[in-house]
């Protein structure tokens, strides 16, 4: 498929009205997570998302509130109002709103009027769970049942979620997730060890298979005469990514040389959402599957350290990276010379350096692209969202909005004997328990 300037755009804006936009606008989105309002009555946050600045609060039961930036009287900011007795009251002529955006008091007019009765802002309904508050911001008669991945089954002491942004678009951040190649370069933190399983071949294969949800997709390897090396993900619309580090040897051949650095035990993958056309906030999130076997606090930093997200990589007071474009993501040529493959420290800021300001600026220029063999989840992934688009503009659901097929699936890597298809002999490793 050859993108078009118009292509191009279909694909990328989110705005309310644009294709895209709207396709989304049809799934629970995460809005931002629960630790960012984390009690009754605490400050509103400011949220924007797919083009739209909101704000959200828990109210005096817990209930939570995504609502129009701006008040209905003069359109005052509502991130200054006061979070009190269930409702966000305006401090510029003291309108206060309910989290499902009436009017409940309007203290500036006289006793007898009923201007409240007829005023309201926008209000998106929200649903909380796996640490994440989503909302949905489509047509109301068109509500779909919320989220139901196994992760957010777990119990709490099994998942881990942070978020960081990005100063891109969202797809080329969701393209540079579906794309198994680029691990075995830009994810090579040990250039003196060449025996290591992403490295013993280079050029891996893809299966790429359309499913209810999205596709699923494994790159393989060969590592022996005899065996592959499976990276089995899943990508669920309109932005989700399943990968694991969990592996299975379902051969006799002992790989533990080759220096896997996966848990066992853990499955991880990423909600990219967009802020607006030119910038991504990147949900994190890992579960653990085996039960007995939660997460721990070291664990959790050990996690946060190696992605590049911990505390010492974001900007103290917000979820943006400290290593960025203005830094060059402290980009060390000594380091890369002899160390790393990039010189960059952390697996997602190695990404970020890549997929912000690609060719083009924030948004690529996919016209100028020359696709090939291990670009076919990629391609893939273009069509059901822009058939999706489609769908949605002939008046019909877009792929996916059922969440039945995506809750009882996972991701999963494996090492098979090459005479076997992966998609038999991992049929268990790839189904969700939780």
């Amino acid at each position: 498929m050859q993108i078009t300037p118009e292509l191009n755009e279909r694909l990328t804006r989110v705005g309310p009205g644009t294709p895209m936009g709207e396709v989304f606008r049809r799934y629970w989105q995460p809005a931002l997570l629960s630790d960012e309002i984390p009690t009754p009555d605490c400050p509103p946050v400011r949220v924007r998302l797919l083009c739209e600045d909101l704000v959200a609060f828990r109210d005096s039961s817990g209930a939570v509130g995504l609502v129009d930036a701006y008040c209905a009287h003069r359109r005052a900011p509502l991130f200054f109002g006061r979070n009190e007795e269930c409702g966000l009251r305006c401090v510029y002529h003291g309108w206060k709103f309910d989290t499902q955006g009436n009017c409940v008091d309007v203290p500036s007019e006289p006793p007898q009027s009923r201007m409240s009765e007829h005023v309201r802002i926008t209000a998106y309904p929200t649903y909380e769970a796996g640490g994440i508050i989503f909302t949905y911001m489509g047509p109301p008669d068109q509500v779909p049942p919320h989220p139901d991945y196994e992760w957010l089954r777990a119990p709490a002491e099994y998942v881990h979620v942070n978020k960081t942004g990005q100063h891109s678009n969202y797809l080329q951040a969701v393209e540079g997730g579906i794309d198994t190649a680029h691990i075995s370069f830009l994810h090579n933190n040990d250039i003196q060890n060449p025996n290591q399983i992403n490295l013993l071949d280079k050029q891996p294969r893809l299966d790429v298979d359309r499913s209810e949800f999205g596709f699923t997709y494994a790159g393989i390897r060969r590592v022996s005469d005899a065996a592959s090396y499976v990276r089995a993900y899943r990508f669920i619309m309109p932005n989700q990514t399943m990968l694991s580090g969990a592996l299975v040897n379902f051969t006799g051949e002992d790989f533990s040389d080759l220096g896997f650095g996966g848990n066992p035990n853990q499955v991880q993958g990423h909600i990219w959402v967009p802020i607006d056309d030119e910038n991504t906030w990147n949900y994190n999130r890992w579960y653990r599957i085996n039960e007995g076997d939660p997460f721990d606090p070291e664990g959790v930093k050990r996690l946060d350290h190696v992605s590049g997200r911990g505390p010492e990589d974001i900007i103290p007071g917000t979820f943006w990276p400290s290593h960025n474009l203005a830094n060059d993501y402290n980009i060390d040529r000594e380091v890369q010379r002899t160390k790393t493959f990039t010189g960059i420290a952390g697996i997602s800021t190695q990404d970020l350096a890549m997929q912000e300001h690609m060719a083009g600026g924030v948004i690529v220029d996919r016209t100028k692209e020359n696709l090939g063999s291990t670009d076919s989840a990629v391609l893939m992934l273009r069509n059901i969202l822009l058939e999706s688009a489609d769908a949605v503009e002939a008046g019909k659901a877009p792929l996916g909005v059922d969440p039945g097929p995506s809750a009882h699936v996972r991701s999963g890597t494996a090492i098979i004997s090459t005479d076997t298809d992966w998609r038999d002999i991992m049929k268990e490793v790839l189904a969700a328990t939780w």
